[in-house]
């Protein structure tokens, strides 16, 4: 037993240069190594956080100036058709007043009309009421002879 100890003595007493060297390796290798590589790392993933972070406020941006653009759209649309009715309504308004107009100047001329033709009615019962008695004595007259109705009478 005491030559297994010896050997494990002699192993450990060798193993003790690679252990400082492991040790010295690892404390190496942390200081050169992992701690650039890691603090590389970590701006790398602030950068990409942060490329997203600002990816994701440009997005809502673009969609906070989209949906302001399709408002002003809406509106801009909104006030064509409403300029557009106007127009409309005006244009109406006008041919109603035109054709109420027409319609007072054709109403007054029916009327202008009417009492030429009423005039002209009573200027001809006016003429035939005074040519009826001149009339009426000629046709008597012709009809009936003035000088054999007073012989007849007479006898």
């Amino acid at each position: 037993m005491d030559e297994i100890l010896h050997q494990l003595g002699e192993l450990v007493l060798g193993s003790v240069p690679t252990m400082v060297l492991f040790v010295l390796l690892t404390a190496a290798y942390g200081v050169l190594v992992k701690r650039p590589l890691e603090r590389v790392l970590a701006e790398r993933r602030a950068r990409t956080q942060g490329a997203v972070e600002q990816a994701r406020g440009a997005m809502a941006t673009a969609e906070a100036e989209t949906s302001a653009y399709e408002e002003k759209l809406r509106q801009a649309k909104r006030e064509i058709f409403e300029a557009r009715e106007q127009r409309r309504k005006r244009w109406n308004e006008e041919r109603e007043a035109a054709l109420a107009e027409v319609r007072s100047e054709a109403q007054r001329r029916i009327q202008g009309a009417r009492q030429e033709i009423e005039r002209s009615a009573a200027d001809a019962r006016a003429k035939i009421e005074s040519v009826s008695g001149e009339l009426s004595s000629l046709v008597l007259g012709a009809v009936l002879p003035a000088e054999p109705v007073a012989t007849e009478v007479a006898q």
